[in-house]
Parts: structure tokens; sequence; C-alpha cells
């Protein structure tokens, strides 16, 4: 058994960072309160399973048009989103012109991030380094996601947003 999440959810912090209401960034009936995946999360507490085609549905992508917009894919891009489909089937579905991938700046960051942004290789991707600081090896990795893979990579908000604003 799992104990709920009692903590503030991520829809929460979103809503927190951007002056949007909790209930925009997330409605409350696809808030799960246990720290899961969002269908194993739904079986576990007995709700009905979602497809896919529901949450687009829900979503409205985009409706009305917005100049930019976020779909968080939690818990990476193969973790399931819905019964039939996890966060890759959701970007194919709604065609975005970029992804952002997240990576922690320090040790791993260069295989999680390939990892990560390899279902998305026909994608315009850009890799936004987490927890960048004066650390000499998230310089390195930085420097090396970029020439040796090619990646646009950010290090700061501020770059991120420059980036998403010249699309």
């Amino acid at each position: 058994s799992f104990a709920p999440d009692t903590g503030p959810t991520d829809s929460v912090r979103l809503a927190d960072a951007t002056g949007e209401d909790a209930p925009a960034v997330c409605p409350p009936h696809r808030s799960y309160p246990l720290p899961l995946a969002p269908p194993m999360a739904a079986e576990a507490l007995g709700w009905p399973p979602v497809s896919l085609a529901e949450l687009l549905a829900e979503l409205g992508w985009p409706d009305p048009p917005v100049a930019v917009g976020m779909v968080e894919g939690v818990g990476g891009p193969r973790s399931p989103l819905a019964a039939d489909g996890d966060t890759v089937d959701l970007v194919d579905a709604i065609d975005p012109d970029l992804v952002v991938v997240v990576s922690d700046a320090g040790l791993g960051a260069i295989n999680a991030t390939r990892l990560t942004a390899a279902p998305f290789a026909s994608r315009r991707v850009i890799v936004a380094l987490n927890h960048f600081g004066d650390d000499p090896l998230h310089e390195r990795n930085r420097s090396y996601l970029a020439k040796q893979y090619g990646f646009d990579v950010v290090a700061r908000p501020s770059e991120l947003a420059d980036q998403i604003m010249r699309l």
C-alpha cells in the first residue's frame, strides 16, 4: 500500500510559479494523491482508467491558441500517462514545436539526457540542465552535450525563455 503524498503537488508548485490557478494547471480529477504514474495511481485508488484520447479531449490543445503552452510529461518519456499511452504518445498527438528535456547537471547528466531525448530525435529538443552551478562538471556536461551530440543546452531559466521566444 502506498501512502498519500502530503506535500504540495506538482500542479500547485507550477501554479505558484506561473500565477495560474492550480485547477487550471491540472484539473482536480486528474490529480492523484499517490506518488505513482497516473494509471498506476488510478488503479491503486480504485478510480477508472483514463485513455490517452480522453486526456487529449480534456486538454483541447491548444484551445484557445497560446503563444507558449506547456505540457509536463510526468516521470519521463516512457512513463505511462494513461492506460494506453505515455509521454511520447502524447507528444506525437499534440505535435509541439519544441520538446524540453530537463536533466540534472551533475553526474549522470549525459546518459540521462541522451536516454530521455532519444524518443524525440525527430523533433526540436532543448536540454535544460537543472541545478546548474559553479561545479566544473556541470559546465563540462553542458559543453559535451552541445559539442558531441548537437543539443541546444541551457542552464538558466532565462536562457530557456530566450530559446522559446525565438521559435
